[in-house]
C-alpha cells in the first residue's frame, strides 16, 4: 500500500509534522506534532497544530492515531491538543518509561510524575502492528538517538524520527542522555534492510551546506549509496567515530527544556503548582 502523505515544516524548530492517511479512504494519523513556543515570554501557541487540524477537518478525514517517534528535545509535542479537537489515540515507545525515569531524576519531579508510560494512550512493542484504517502500520524499535526512538513502517513508507536526516546531512546525534552511536548504527541497518524503493520520511532538515532548499523525503536506496554517515557500506566502528567527534562539538537544543519536561508527558504541561499555574524547572549544571 503507498499511503498519502502530507508534510507540514516548522521553520521554528526545523520540525516535519506528517499526516499519514489512507489513499481511498478517510482514515488518518498524525506523526510528531508541534506546539508553537516563545521561550523568552513563557508562551505557547497553536498555529501550527491548527493548520493540521484545518486540512484535516478541509478533507473530512478520520484521524484515529497521534504518534511520536521518541520524546523530542527539540520542540514541544501537540498531540493533546490535537486529540481534543479531533480524537484519536496518542501513541509512544514503550521505553518511554527508560526516558522518564531519567529526566524524571534530572528534573526532580517526585513522586507525581508517573514513570510507567500511562500519560500516553498506547505503548508500542518492538514488532507490534496497528491499524490505521485498512492501512497496517508495523512498528520498530530503533534507538541510539535516544533509548525510545520508533520508526513506523506503513506501507511503502517508513517515518524515522530523528535518527536517519536527509542523505547530506547524515544522522541524529547520540550524545542525550541514553544514547548510544553503537546502537544507533544498529538501528539504522535495520531501517536500510526495508526494500530500496521504500520512502524515508525524516523528521527534522537543516539545509546540509550547498543547498537551498528544505527537503525531507528520501529513499532507502538513496541513503544506502548517499547518505555522509552511513551509506556508501561505512563501518560501524568508523561511524562510531565519526558521530562520537561530532556530537562533542555540538551545543544542547534551545527548547531542550521545555521539550523535554513537556514530551515526556504526552504533551500535557506539568501539574499545576498551589497558585493553579503550570511551570517548567531549569536543572543548573545537569544537561
Amino acid at each position: 500500500m503507498t499511503p498519502a502523505v502530507h508534510a507540514f515544516f516548522d521553520e521554528a524548530t526545523n520540525t516535519i509534522t506528517y499526516l499519514v492517511r489512507e489513499p481511498e479512504g478517510r482514515a488518518c494519523a498524525v506523526i510528531d506534532s508541534v506546539l508553537d513556543f516563545d521561550y523568552a515570554s513563557g508562551r505557547t501557541d497553536t498555529r501550527s497544530a491548527d493548520a493540521v487540524i484545518a486540512h484535516i477537518q478541509d478533507q473530512d478525514l478520520d484521524l484515529q492515531w497521534i504518534l511520536e517517534t521518541h520524546v523530542h528535545a527539540d520542540h514541544l509535542s501537540a498531540a493533546p491538543y490535537i486529540q481534543e479537537r479531533l480524537g484519536g489515540k496518542i501513541g509512544i515507545g514503550d521505553h518511554i518509561t527508560t526516558v522518564q525515569n531519567t529526566f524524571g531524576k534530572i528534573f526532580n519531579e517526585g513522586t507525581r510524575f508517573a514513570r510507567d508510560g500511562s500519560q500516553f494512550d498506547q505503548l508500542f512493542h518492538e514488532g507490534d502492528a496497528v491499524m490505521i484504517g485498512q492501512m497496517r502500520v508495523d512498528i520498530m524499535h530503533t534507538p541510539g538517538h535516544t533509548p525510545a526512538c520508533l520508526t513506523y513502517v506503513i506501507g511503502d513508507a517508513a517515518f524515522v524520527g530523528d535518527t536517519l536526516f536527509m542523505p547530506d546531512f547524515g544522522t541524529a546525534r547520540c550524545d542525550f542522555p541514553g544514547g548510544s552511536a553503537e546502537v544507533m548504527f544498529d538501528s539504522v541497518q535495520r531501517i536500510l534492510a526495508l526494500p530500496d524503493t521504500t520512502r524515508i520520511f525524516v523528521g527534522h532538515d537543516y539545509k546540509a551546506p550547498g543547498r537551498e532548499v528544505y527537503a525531507w523525503q528520501t529513499s532507502v536506496g538513496e541513503q544506502k549509496a548517499r547518505n555522509i554517515h552511513v551509506g556508501g557500506g561505512a563501518e560501524k566502528r568508523d561511524f562510531i567515530a565519526l558521530r562520537e567527534k561530532r556530537d562533542a562539538t555540538l551545543a544542547m537544543p534551545r527548547l531542550i527544556i521545555p521539550s523535554l519536561q513537556i514530551n515526556m508527558r504526552a504533551g500535557h504541561m506539568p501539574e499545576p503548582e498551589d497558585d493553579g499555574q503550570s511551570y517548567l524547572k531549569v536543572p543548573l549544571n545537569r544537561l
